[in-house]
């Protein structure tokens, strides 16, 4: 296993069976999506795809898959909040484009929460676990928002227009059991099962016919990667012109506020230090 030089928080690392992983790699923030590892994702997904070996996959470090947004990177910013909220989304939108467009099968390993951005980025994979305990939760319309990282374009093409708009509209949590019977992810595993059953399906895949494998792939997305790139600048369009709203901003410090309002027994409320709609 080698690791590669790249932008932190996300990493590479090549394994001898000639799967290549891209690696989230910032525990702390549950893995939070704000300029600088939007941009690293952005960087990082397209070295995969100039050298992905026989299979990625798409993992996280830590007990969460990608909570989203960092709501404290966006908040405060007054007029710049739109700017900033857009070229987040378009770092992370570029990154989505280059993992969808990958010629090679695609496995992401979900633990934990996924959250905003992070189903989108969970949801481009072929091939999609996720541990029974995870929990998958759009979150955009609590604070004002509207979907990003393509999961307004996955979620209809998964789990149907009905089901789509449900997850959409009500921010409806799903664990990772619920996830597959919707048809959100392939399978769920037992969480201490995740990244061997992962691991070992992006190494099947990588050990298995190179050329049919692309070939498939290939005819599965067929005219759909057009459609994708064009869906991903109206999402980030919109969730920018939102973003500059006095609404959103509003529900975005109340959710901080509320984060940090102490309970009733005088502690502070939990909160994950990106303070992200999880």
């Amino acid at each position: 296993m080698s690791l590669t030089a790249s932008t932190e928080p996300v990493r590479i690392v090549r394994h001898p069976d000639r799967v290549v992983e891209l690696r989230l790699d910032d525990p702390a923030r549950g893995n939070a999506l704000d300029l600088r590892t939007a941009e690293a994702l952005r960087d990082t997904a397209r070295e995969v795809a100039a050298d992905p070996g026989g299979a990625v996959l798409l993992r996280a470090t830590g007990g969460s898959f990608c909570v989203g947004g960092d709501l404290r990177a966006f908040a405060g910013r007054g007029a710049e909040t739109g700017a900033y909220v857009r070229a987040v989304a378009s770092a992370a939108h570029a990154a989505i484009q280059a993992l969808y467009d990958l010629p090679v099968p695609l496995v992401t390993a979900v633990r934990g929460a996924a959250a905003g951005g992070g189903i989108g980025l969970a949801l481009v994979g072929d091939i999609v676990l996720a541990t029974r305990s995870a929990r998958f939760r759009l979150a955009y319309t609590a604070i004002g928002l509207t979907p990003d990282c393509g999961a307004s374009w996955f979620l209809p093409r998964l789990v149907g227009p009905r089901r789509a708009a449900e997850l959409i509209l009500t921010d409806r949590v799903l664990t990772g059991d619920d996830a597959e019977q919707w048809g959100l992810v392939s399978r769920s595993v037992d969480d201490e099962r995740l990244d061997d059953a992962a691991h070992s399906a992006a190494a099947a895949l990588a050990v298995g016919s190179g050329d049919a494998l692309r070939a498939s792939k290939a005819l599965l997305r067929a005219g759909d990667g057009d459609g994708l790139r064009h869906h991903l600048a109206e999402e980030a369009r919109s969730i920018a012109a939102l973003a500059d709203s006095r609404r959103a901003q509003e529900l975005m410090a109340g959710f901080l506020a509320a984060r940090g309002r102490p309970k009733a027994d005088g502690g502070r409320a939990p909160a994950r230090a990106s303070e992200s709609v999880s």
